[in-house]
């Protein structure tokens, strides 16, 4: 890290499994039959491996004011306020933001349609400034689909699927947009770094992160090349990876951040962005459905967006509610399979696919949200969750919270000696006071039902009738909040009970196999370092998901990371996991029905490489 001189060196002490996310009852798992298949030092920590022995692990440390973990809309625009409030005041405050991605935007995924109201309030002359905002929404449709047939749904105003005023955009390209401002304004944006551990002050407040390591061998031993990971410290950090963030989890647990919220329910969101023939083009246009091919009790939907660019781009995608119980469901299979719905097909036939990738999303809603702040800390975006479900938005929520962090949290900075650091980290309990006064907690509390009224013998069409009722009529103002039905990894049915889906082959033109689809994201990690899903125990995979759930996790990742193949003797089966192909989507960590992989980050840059995705 460029900057002020190095203040400090320091040895780093012995590794808790616990600070990243290993529980301690995962060691009465192990099985010594069970193949080696993790050789992380998150699992197998360094000190009880002789081949450290020797090894170097000071770590050099920085200072900064704030530091933001992950450049996506809620971490940019909390680095942009803090330097705008900054300026105004004509003080000087170092904001450091940290990447796991190779490049600024590189691992944003989303739909997008962009509700432009915190965009606006952040950057009112976003036009002037040349923001990727092309294309208004022109045209709304929204559809119910069976196998055979489309059923219109009317558009009506004040439904929260109503795009009137909003830009379909592809969110990567407003984020790098967004980096670009913020580093007019001096925000020091550090790409490629991976924050991989939280630092404490001996009070027990946050006192910062500590990137990743680098150079270490697929087996866990130090390579000539191993380098640490540096220390950046600050007087509060600002934690905005994304959903189901890795060291969100840490946190969750170290301040007992859920103990009064429900449990979060996510979605995984498939995306592929094709150029259509010209005459299939209509820019400005917006296409949702619900229905097929899911069944009523499989929560999700389809949008198809078509983006004016310069070129005749529609983007498209499929989400699935990761509550589902078949464990034959591929949620992957399922968008393959949408495209070839009589509607949707004929605007794909003649094209070419260009982009793919997937990410998971935040459904809970505003019943879902964990305390936000803590000594030292605060969550912004989507690692808490600010998803809008029904809109199928987060972005403007993302950003306004981070604008409201940095605004709390500006006048709460000490001016810092040139030598001096803080012994303890801020508590910043106002940012979540002025959240819950804000439009933000207005507009979810008033779509907090939707998501959960789905949960009925209906399904679907019981959920369309209870937004229709007490969304359109009521605005959300029902005395009740109903609630969720726990974690998304205890809704899968043993397999015995469930009915194997039989989905079709690809046919190479709408369709397309798993890999050639991850060839497109430009996924790309270095080949020798230990993968980054770690199972806490390596006999559970076939001992308890295969032999109770078939191996769920050969279905619901969307990038062909796990395979269960024949051991060397012929025997039986064993998990391979093929970490080269992860997108970083986080499905696994939060379907995994035995709870056993958890996800942390691999070496810095690693990962997929969208373009405008």
């Amino acid at each position: 890290f460029p900057g002020r001189c190095v203040r400090a060196l320091r040895r780093c002490p012995r590794l808790d499994p616990g600070a990243l996310g290993v529980r301690p009852t995962a060691r009465r798992w192990a099985s010594s039959d069970a193949p080696k298949i993790t050789t992380h030092y998150s699992i197998h920590p360094r000190d009880q491996d002789p081949r450290w022995e020797g090894t170097e692990m000071e770590r050099f440390a920085d200072q900064a004011d704030v530091v933001v973990v992950g450049a996506g809309p809620a971490g940019l625009s909390a680095a942009i306020r803090l330097k705008q409030l900054a300026l105004a005041e004509e003080r000087e405050v170092r904001v450091c933001v940290v990447e796991k991605a190779s490049q600024i935007g590189a691992h944003t995924l989303s739909g997008a349609c962009l509700e432009p109201s915190a965009l606006n309030e952040l950057l009112p002359d976003w036009k002037e400034r040349g923001a990727p905002l092309h294309t208004p929404v022109t045209e709304d449709i929204f559809s119910i689909l069976t196998e055979k047939h489309r059923i219109p749904v009317p558009m009506l105003p004040g439904l929260p699927m109503n795009n009137h005023g909003n830009y379909i955009v592809r969110l990567g390209n407003l984020v790098r947009w967004l980096g670009e401002q913020a580093e007019e304004l001096g925000v020091e944006l550090y790409p490629g770094y991976a924050a991989a551990e939280v630092l404490f002050h001996e009070d027990g407040s946050v006192k910062g992160i500590a990137t990743n390591d680098v150079g270490i061998a697929k087996d866990g031993s130090p390579k000539d090349t191993f380098e640490r990971g540096m220390e950046l410290h600050a007087q509060v950090t600002l934690f905005g990876e994304g959903c189901h963030g890795h060291l969100a989890k840490q946190l969750y647990r170290h301040f007992n951040l859920r103990q009064n919220c429900e449990p979060q329910t996510y979605a995984i969101g498939l995306k592929e962005v094709w150029v259509v023939r010209p005459e299939k083009w209509r820019p400005g246009r917006v296409e949702h459905s619900v229905g097929w091919p899911l069944n009523r009790n499989t929560y999700g939907g389809s949008f198809l967006y078509h983006l004016n660019e310069g070129e005749p781009l529609v983007a498209l995608g499929f989400v699935v509610g990761l509550d589902y119980s078949n464990p034959y469901l591929s949620p992957f299979r399922e968008f393959q399979r949408w495209k070839h719905h009589p509607f949707v097909a004929p605007t794909l036939e003649g094209g070419e696919r260009i982009g793919y990738g997937a990410r998971a999303l935040n459904e809970g809603g505003v019943q879902s949200i964990p305390e936000l702040t803590f000594p030292g800390g605060i969550l912004i975006g989507c690692s808490p969750g600010f998803m809008n479900v029904p809109k199928i938005k987060g972005t403007h929520t993302a950003m306004k919270s981070g604008m409201l962090a940095a605004e709390a949290v500006f006048p709460r900075l000490a001016v810092l000696e040139e030598d001096s650091a803080p012994s303890a980290g801020l508590h910043v309990p106002e940012y979540a006071e002025s959240l819950k006064a804000s439009w933000v907690w207005k507009e979810l509390h008033a779509v907090r039902n939707i998501r959960p009224s789905f949960h009925n013998y209906l399904g679907l069409y019981g959920g369309m009738v209870y937004t229709g009722i007490f969304y359109w009529i009521l605005r959300g103002k029902e005395p009740w909040t109903l609630k969720h039905c726990g974690l998304d990894s205890d809704q899968l049915k043993p397999a015995k009970e469930c009915t194997p889906i039989e989905y079709p082959r690809p046919d190479g033109k709408l369709s397309f196999d798993l890999l050639s689809s991850v060839a497109l994201s430009g996924t790309n990690h270095e080949g020798d370092q230990p993968a980054h899903l770690t199972l806490r125990d390596d006999s559970v995979p076939v001992e308890r998901n295969l032999a109770i759930y078939d191996g769920p996790e050969q279905r619901f990742c969307p990038a062909g990371v796990y395979e269960y193949v024949p051991t060397d003797d012929g025997a039986g089966m064993r998990l391979q996991i093929n970490a080269q192909n992860c997108v970083h989507c986080k499905t696994c960590d939060i379907k995994d029905p035995s709870q056993n992989i958890n996800w942390v980050v691999p070496e810095g840059s690693g990962g997929p490489a969208y373009n405008g995705m």
